[in-house]
């Protein structure tokens, strides 16, 4: 019987591709030759009856009893061991290359599995069955003396082997007596021999994930978790161009059975500046510099016009939102849905996320290109849109497709926009501009802290002039719009704490939206709430929910979009970058400073 889809899995990647792993070492997601693009391997999304062979890679060890799963620390490769009922067992060691040579990043689209006997004479099954076409289609296959061909419609990928060709073919069971290396990427041949290229290509990208990961300015506390965020945030960025993807995963329900089953594999502005900043408060600018990039693309092509709240990772506009009726979902939950209709919505907060995003560029001496005039001026065309429309009704943050409001979420980042505008006016000495901005920045904070305050609730709410709560409210503080401890502010927390929290978690609102009431934690909220009572006081109990929403990670540390509440079980894409923030921003703000111990 086939084993059940869950979400303790692993990632590995390089900034080009990304995979899926999970617990018994079988590969069941990834997309080539880009993370949005059709899945070699989708069998996590046809897992209404378990994990099958289709449309994955797997090693399968014969009388397999128990499985064990790391990441060797501070990389993004990822050890499986398995082990047999008869004191037999395996190691197999994933990642996607990945490091600088020739004075660039070396990143093919590449995965490498290296599978070695550790103890006794275990007997293993290789199976590689990629496929086409959201899995409609099976690959013709071509044969050479080292090396197998997966021939699709539109993509070719060779599959570099010393491992028996015949038993790949025929999926034989044969006894494992040394290491052999499986190399999945692109159609071309290898310059070496293929262990001495497997073990090359692992050495260095060990060395690489190190070296990258020693230069993080971490915390005293939770350090390993930081780390393993921050390393998970980078496999996000699509290097090529910048964009950085809300998750690797389309589809995976928000609960379950409640069809709220999205697309995250595009770039949302708004998921992307949290990410910058999550890792420039590490000293991490390199992704910031990359996605910027991107950024000046994305703003540049729409001077003067809507711009939408995401984007594909290459620039594209129209990402058409399809159901594929043939694939049975995560564990059953149908459907699944390849684009996003919210890139045809008005979210009028993503003015405030472009120039939030860039702001550091104009502040920070450390990086190679520093935002210029021109590129000031042409934020201010941003700001200038984030005026014109600051009242205005919207979808909101939350992308409800059947309602529009004038959201104080969006309201707040409007003012951002403006703020962020007058400081970065004031590093090129322009008085007149800063002035100007300083200006616009506190008529719209005037306008929403008087309009999207009620009385009744004795909290701000999530429009002007609305009676319903919102977790969303929280980021005024964190943005700085508002003192903490304003007793708007406190009473706030208050309010949002006795409505919407279950214990440490925490959802987005109180009203139904187009599915219904929401069911699960959505994650970042919880975090919101943590950073929202450790600037008010709280900070006992904001240690006390983060170290319980650190339990509900997967083992290997990391999480999804949502936590269901009373079971905690993780829901939503995967892993989900809004919540990898939440990890390293509690962490930044909990953590006692370095100079308490030593």
């Amino acid at each position: 019987m086939n084993a059940a889809a869950n979400l303790n899995l692993g990632i590995i990647g390089n900034c080009t591709i990304g995979a899926l792993i999970d617990a018994s070492a079988r590969l069941v997601w990834c997309c080539m030759p880009r993370f949005d693009a059709d899945p070699v391997f989708h069998a996590l999304l046809d897992s209404a009856d378990g994990i099958g062979d289709d449309g994955s890679s797997q090693v399968v060890l014969m009388g397999c009893v128990k499985t064990e799963q790391s990441y060797d620390e501070n990389t993004a490769i990822l050890r499986t061991r398995l082990f047999d009922d008869q004191g037999g067992a395996v190691e197999i060691t994933d990642f996607a290359p990945r490091y600088f040579r020739h004075d660039r990043a070396f990143r093919p689209m590449l995965l490498v599995r290296r599978v070695r006997p550790i103890q006794g004479a275990p007997r293993i099954r290789l199976v590689v069955r990629p496929r086409a076409d959201w899995g409609r289609t099976t690959l013709a296959r071509s044969r050479g003396s080292n090396h197998l061909r997966f021939i699709g419609p539109d993509l070719t990928i060779r599959l570099t082997t010393d491992a028996p060709i015949t038993y790949i073919l025929d999926e034989t069971a044969f006894t494992l007596s040394g290491t052999i290396n499986l190399l999945l990427g692109t159609d071309e041949p290898l310059e070496g021999g293929v262990d001495e290229t497997a073990r090359h290509l692992e050495e260095h990208t060990a060395h690489y994930w190190r070296q990258w990961s020693r230069r993080l300015a971490v915390p005293l506390e939770w350090q390993t978790a930081v780390i393993r965020a921050a390393i998970t945030l980078k496999l996000c960025l699509f290097e090529e161009t910048g964009a950085i993807v809300a998750a690797m995963t389309t589809s995976i329900p928000e609960a379950p059975g409640s069809e709220r089953n999205w697309d995250y594999r595009y770039c949302w502005l708004r998921d992307a500046f949290f990410v910058v900043r999550a890792l420039n408060s590490l000293s991490e600018v390199g992704t910031m510099e990359d996605y910027l990039r991107w950024l000046r693309d994305a703003v540049g092509s729409t001077v003067g016009e809507h711009i939408q709240p995401l984007y594909g990772i290459g620039l594209e506009r129209h990402i058409p939102e399809r159901v594929i009726e043939h694939l049975g979902g995560y564990l059953g939950h149908r459907p699944v849905r390849v684009g996003n209709q919210a890139a045809e919505h008005f979210q009028h907060d993503v003015y405030g996320n472009i120039v939030l995003g860039a702001a550091q560029s104009f502040h920070d001496h450390r990086l190679l290109r520093r935002g210029t005039r021109e590129e000031f001026e042409l934020l201010e065309r941003v700001g200038e849109r984030a005026f014109a429309i600051h009242d205005q009704p919207d979808a909101g943050m939350w992308e409800l497709r059947t309602r529009a409001r004038v959201h104080t979420s969006s309201v707040l980042m409007n003012w951002a926009a403006c703020d962020r505008l007058a400081k970065i006016a004031e590093t090129f000495d322009l008085a007149e501009r800063a002035a100007f901005w300083h200006a616009r920045a506190e008529l719209i904070r005037h306008k929403l802290l008087e309009r999207s305050w009620s009385e009744e609730r004795q909290s701000f709410v999530e429009s002007f002039g609305g009676r319903e709560l919102d977790a969303s409210v929280l980021l005024m503080a964190e943005v700085g719009m508002i003192d903490p401890m304003d007793p708007r502010f406190i009473a706030t927390v208050d309010a949002l704490e006795a409505t919407l929290c279950d214990g440490p978690y925490m959802r987005r609102y109180e009203a139904p939206d187009d599915f219904g009431l929401p069911e699960t934690s959505f994650n970042i909220c919880a975090f919101w709430r943590i950073d929202a009572l450790a600037r008010i006081g709280r900070k006992a109990q904001a240690r006390e929910i983060f170290n319980a929403l650190l339990v509900v990670r997967n083992p290997l540390g990391l999480l999804s979009e949502d936590t269901h509440p009373v079971t905690g079980e993780l829901w939503g894409n995967f892993p989900q970058t809004y919540s990898m923030v939440g990890i390293i921003n509690a962490a930044m703000r909990l953590s006692e400073p370095w100079d308490s111990r030593i």
